[in-house]
């Protein structure tokens, strides 16, 4: 095992994505294995790598750690991004957790029909507007500093916008009645870590096309549809 850490997934965003984005954030440079064949998740699976029979999964530190939730924590932990104390880190926590439920929302997009599609954007859109981003414009207004945790940056802040560049996906203008969002975006991009891996040609990930959908589906044999909520 090398140095860096392995992650082993489709070439795609899924879950995988926010682990790349929390490792870029952190500087950490690290290496892929794209799943491309149902025989390759076999050979992981006969192999005893995946404990749940599930991906994500990270070689990291001798270690092969699955599920997201504690992939994530790991490196957080790891890397100074998750608060300098357990109150700190229990608020990141409450964060990414809101979050992840709107990043839920998105990540299913893909594998919708096509009549699915419009009725799950303007979900999304109605969700953010309604329920997430008022609470973290809220959360900047009151403490007026530039992140959302004890004025330093932490895995809360990378999540979130990752957050807010998938939701403008959906809807270009969707942070136009959020002006402490907007700041936030501008700020969190300009972090030179997050810049670099905003550039074209990093190891971040484009949005879902076919291709990915149908090898994820065949790697996986999802057989049935998924539905909008």
């Amino acid at each position: 095992m090398s140095g860096k850490p392995k992650l082993y997934y489709f070439d795609g965003r899924g879950k995988m994505e926010s682990i790349r984005w929390l490792l870029a954030a952190a500087g950490v440079e690290f290496e892929e294995e794209f799943l491309e064949t149902r025989e390759q998740y076999e050979k992981l699976l006969q192999g005893g790598s995946l404990l749940f029979q599930q991906v994500p999964m990270v070689e990291i530190d001798g270690m092969k750690m699955v599920q997201t939730r504690a992939i994530l924590s790991y490196i957080a932990a790891k890397y100074n991004l998750y608060g300098k104390d357990l109150k700190e880190r229990a608020t990141i926590d409450m964060y990414v957790g809101g979050t992840d439920d709107l990043m839920g929302f998105i990540m299913m997009f893909p594998f919708l029909s096509a009549e699915d599609k419009e009725k799950q954007r303007a979900f999304i859109v109605q969700k953010a507007t309604s329920r997430y981003f008022p609470v973290y414009e809220k959360v900047l207004k009151d403490h007026g500093q530039d992140f959302l945790v004890g004025n330093s940056f932490s895995w809360a802040d990378v999540h979130l916008l990752e957050a807010i560049l998938m939701v403008e996906e959906k809807k270009s203008d969707v942070l136009s009645g959020f002006p402490q969002l907007q700041a936030f975006k501008a700020r969190i991009s300009c972090i030179p870590t997050i810049k670099k891996f905003l550039e074209p040609g990093s190891q971040r990930k484009s949005v879902p096309d076919d291709k990915y959908v149908e090898t994820v589906r065949r790697v996986l044999r999802m057989y049935y549809d998924v539905k909008a909520n």
